[in-house]
């Protein structure tokens, strides 16, 4: 599920770097290399994806060749009607579509170019609005272009006026949490009967790359005034230009671009290849009150508690909960299932009540621990004694957004919401966004959102932890699935 690592360039000053303490971990084993057992609950987490439908654009990740990436217009009288899925999109919809290109040494300056069609299935002209929207190159090489280079940031950092990003998908997912619109993307579209409309064109370039390797991350919110059919395309145009309107309408009666990375079967034994997305799943955004069972609040005593984010097949840390959206259609060869959930809001409140008879302080963090399927009593973190931190693979690339945290002076109240940046390598406890305290009987809402961004390795955890020099005991014993 890793992400290529494209070119990485030098970036602005470093804004602030929050550097709260990271939650205690216990030793399993005499050997200092070995990983480290943080006892705790893991617990799955409640509610789950709404019904919106999200074109998944993701297979092939490596574009080798030109043609259909997923198209979900029918193929009835088409040139090859098995590239096309044939589902209606109507009303509210999303778009989720990340892709490289790698140019070759005989030609230095090729761009792939991308393309998003739609036409109307009904009797009468469509309009399509853009509710939210953005789009991002690995390495922008003219102006105008959004680029995100994969930057070595600190593993937290605070979003101010500046913003912070790593890799298109980081950037894509903080713009879309900022409720912000790319200014390379048109906000509506009149889709008229007949051929189908050329929605956005946009370039992969790799012009003065080093290597020639660049990547794309666009991901739309749409919402249609009646039903449509949608495909996304890759071509070559003539020298910088990029190909005309009846190219890519003439495209569209064509083959798909080769697939990659075929997937296990489902229920299948033994080692898995997840494989890329190309079809249509079922949920664009995961919705969840965490509060004890029968309760309309979360009790204080219930930390250290950890909720999984985007756990899948073999990695539900011991919940059993697959939170991967379903496709309604999907090509073969391609993942059977959204596996990663990429795109995907997840939007998470927390109830927070203190009902024991002292003060409590608690913070609230994600992590990025190591990948299992059993319950073992909490989550496993690399030893600090082991493999140096900057060779560990990048796990999460992104922005969580935060409200209901502790304000900066002690007893301040709580401040509203702020913007965190997260790089987080495998198995490593991450930096707390604040704290949360409260007096016996306060109560305090906390809400949590993130867009889980391309190039991220799920699952992750949302962890509810109590300060290491103030531990909050558990209300019982319990086991790691327990909800």
């Amino acid at each position: 599920m890793n992400r290529p690592r494209l070119l990485q360039a030098s970036w602005l000053p470093l804004l602030l770097l929050t550097s709260l303490a990271a939650p205690a971990l216990s030793q399993t084993q005499a050997n200092p290399a070995a990983p480290l057992l943080r006892p705790q609950t893991v617990a799955p987490l409640s509610g789950g994806l709404d019904r919106l439908l999200l074109v998944n654009d993701n297979n092939p990740e490596l574009i080798r060749a030109p043609g259909i990436l997923v198209s979900t217009f029918s193929g009835a009288g088409r040139g090859v009607p098995a590239a096309h899925l044939d589902v209606a999109l109507n009303g509210r919809f999303d778009l989720f579509s990340h892709h490289v290109y790698a140019g070759k040494p005989e030609s230095l300056d090729s761009t792939m170019w991308l393309a998003v069609l739609a036409a109307p299935r009904g009797p009468g002209p469509v309009t399509l609005k853009l509710l939210a929207g953005s789009t991002a190159l690995s390495q922008a090489v003219d102006p105008g272009q959004a680029g995100a280079p994969f930057l070595p940031l600190p593993s937290l950092m605070v979003q101010g006026t500046t913003p912070v990003w790593a890799g298109p998908g980081s950037r894509v997912a903080t713009e879309l949490l900022a409720r912000k619109r790319s200014p390379e993307l048109p906000a509506s579209w009149t889709l008229p009967l007949g051929a189908p409309t050329t929605l956005i064109v946009l370039p992969l370039p790799v012009r003065g790359l080093d290597p020639l390797l660049n990547g794309r991350n666009l991901q739309l919110r749409l919402e249609s005034s009646g039903p449509v059919s949608l495909a996304t395309l890759a071509a070559f145009g003539r020298g910088n230009q990029p190909p005309s309107p009846s190219s890519w309408a003439a495209l569209l009666e064509g083959d798909l671009s080769p697939r990659e990375h075929s997937p296990t079967p489902r229920g299948s034994k033994g080692g898995m290849v997840y494989s890329r997305v190309s079809g249509v799943q079922v949920g664009s955004v995961w919705r969840s009150r965490l509060s004890d069972p029968g309760k309309n609040w979360l009790s204080v005593s219930r930390a250290p508690i950890s909720w999984p984010i985007s756990s899948l097949e073999r990695g539900t840390l011991g919940t059993g909960q697959v939170q991967t959206a379903e496709l309604q259609a999907f090509y073969p060869g391609t993942a059977w299932a959204a596996h990663g959930n990429y795109g995907v809001e997840y939007d998470l409140s927390i109830p927070l009540r203190n009902d024991t008879p002292k003060p409590v302080t608690l913070q609230l963090a994600l992590e990025s621990p190591l990948k299992g399927d059993t319950a073992i009593g909490g989550l496993r973190f690399k030893s600090i004694g082991g493999i140096a931190s900057g060779s560990r693979p990048v796990m999460f690339r992104g922005t969580v957004e935060v409200t209901g945290l502790d304000g900066a002076s002690a007893g301040s109240r709580p401040v509203g919401r702020r913007s965190f940046h997260l790089v987080q390598r495998a198995g490593e406890p991450s930096p707390a966004f604040g704290t949360i305290s409260l007096a016996p009987g306060a109560s305090r809402q906390l809400q949590v959102r993130l867009i889980y961004p391309a190039d991220a390795t799920p699952p992750q955890v949302l962890s509810l932890l109590p300060l290491p020099e103030q531990p909050v005991k558990q209300s019982e014993s319990t086991p790691a699935s327990r909800p």
